[in-house]
């Protein structure tokens, strides 16, 4: 993302840290306003327009977003008064407002990361699920139906909000960096981060445990595990975190090994 996108970012949580109502209707509202630009050229481009005036722009969102609740109202105004880098910038924009709308919703997420952790794993399990909810010949609303439909009754309504919102304009994007960012994004809004760990076998709770604090005394903030059994690791244990991979398994060291000995 460009700077001004970063700074349009910005100027939208701002917003959003002012809202007054209930942030999941909030977070639902702006995935709908997404959808609604997204789908109309001529309010997308006129809203990422850098060329016009930030005024000009408000009242616009006042205009097409009338019906909207007025923290809606604000996060888009203020969202459109800032300058984008792309018109695509303004959508994944409105999508992370939308996501950290919803985190705010339900405080520490960690029952929403977890929830998405296993969205992730079922998903990634069965291809005529990840063929439902992540091919691009499937239209957005009929795989945001299929989420809905999936986890009615058995997720949060937070964790059904943002998966379906995401899967409705996947725009080509894979559905497991989809999840990836939104977990990230619902970590961050509760000041956490989260780590996702591979092991050979299943981690006992006090291995998990000591994991996480050691994690957390690393990083300065609470730390989120979301736990995968990879036998491929055969030992030891494989943390990412963000872009950043912590590799203590054996199969790297064995992998190193063989790379050193056939250089």
């Amino acid at each position: 993302m460009g700077s001004a996108t970063t700074q349009a970012i910005a100027a939208g949580r701002a917003a959003l840290a002012e809202a007054k109502g209930d942030t999941l209707d909030l977070g639902r509202e702006l995935f709908a306003a997404r959808d609604v630009i997204a789908e109309t050229a001529t309010l997308k481009g006129a809203l990422a327009d850098a060329a016009a005036s930030a005024e000009a722009k408000q009242a616009l969102v006042d205009r097409v977003f009338r019906a909207s609740t007025a923290d809606t109202r604000a996060v888009l105004r203020a969202s459109a008064g800032a300058r984008w880098s792309s018109a695509d910038d303004l959508l994944t924009g409105l999508e992370e407002l939308g996501i950290r709308a919803v985190a705010a919703s339900v405080g520490d997420g960690q029952t929403v990361i977890e929830e998405l952790a296993a969205f992730q794993k079922a998903v990634s399990a069965d291809p005529d699920l990840e063929y439902a909810v992540g091919s691009a010949l499937v239209p957005g609303g009929q795989k945001a139906q299929v989420v809905e439909k999936l986890l009615g009754g058995k997720a949060s309504a937070a964790t059904t909000t943002i998966l379906a919102a995401l899967v409705r304009r996947a725009a080509g994007r894979r559905i497991g960096d989809l999840i990836k960012r939104a977990s990230t994004l619902v970590a961050a809004q509760a000041d956490r981060a989260v780590a996702t760990v591979q092991t050979a076998a299943p981690l006992t709770a006090e291995q998990s445990a000591r994991i996480r604090a050691a994690l957390s005394k690393a990083e300065g903030r609470e730390v989120v595990l979301t736990e995968l059994v990879d036998p491929s690791v055969i030992g030891g244990v494989r943390v990412v975190i963000g872009d950043r991979v912590i590799d203590g398994s054996v199969a790297t060291r064995l992998n190193d090994l063989r790379l050193a000995l056939a250089g």
